[in-house]
């Protein structure tokens, strides 16, 4: 990977997200570089994938539509009815590449997958879907304590805990479920099965 110019990227962030889409920002990449320590991952692979998962958040949801049409990014159903939710994802992967020239395709992932999750997610792609969801800036999300613990020591078992408590949480409030979200759960279900079964 290329030397990153932190700062400058720092900046261009700061310059296309609110304040507290920012300071969320900085928080996943650092929490997602801590779990890399942990994990055995890049570092600065995680600290990438961390300052650009949300660079296309702050986009209106209507403009994350026309993006992807105009750049043949297929959209699903659910993602058409969601787009602020699910597209930023997406098109934030395609902004990592084409206009911050991220070539690693496991960054470019990470960034895609970090709110869906996906099927046999790598070692970087669960940290940075961890890191979103627990970083010191979040105080409402279920059992936070107990995830943030787990997140250093099994991170395929802390991947199941947040799909189970988010699943749980768009059942209760009537939220439109996406369909990888479930696929995703059904694997590290199966996954977390079959690793207790040979413990």
């Amino acid at each position: 990977m290329k030397t990153m110019n932190w700062k400058k990227l720092r900046k261009e962030m700061e310059k296309v997200q609110t304040e507290k889409r920012y300071e969320h920002t900085l928080s996943v990449a650092y929490t997602a570089a801590s779990l890399a320590m942990v994990h055995g991952e890049n570092i600065d692979s995680a600290l990438l994938a961390g300052m650009l998962h949300d660079c296309a958040k702050c986009i209106d949801g209507k403009k994350l539509i026309s993006i992807c049409k105009k750049n043949k990014l297929e959209i699903t159903e659910i993602e058409m009815k969601n787009p602020s939710a699910l597209l930023h994802a997406k098109v934030g992967s395609f902004f990592a590449k084409e206009k911050y020239g991220v070539e690693d395709a496991d960054i470019l992932n990470a960034i895609q997958y970090h709110t869906t999750g996906r099927p046999n997610m790598s070692c970087l792609e669960k940290i940075l879907y961890i890191a979103d969801y627990m970083e010191p800036g979040r105080k409402h999300a279920t059992n936070l304590t107990h995830i943030r613990k787990m997140a250093y020591q099994d991170l395929d078992k802390t991947l199941l805990k947040i799909l189970e408590d988010t699943l749980a949480y768009l059942q209760t409030t009537d939220g439109q479920i996406d369909e990888m979200t479930l696929k995703t759960y059904h694997y590290y279900k199966n996954e977390n099965t079959g690793k207790e079964l040979t413990e």
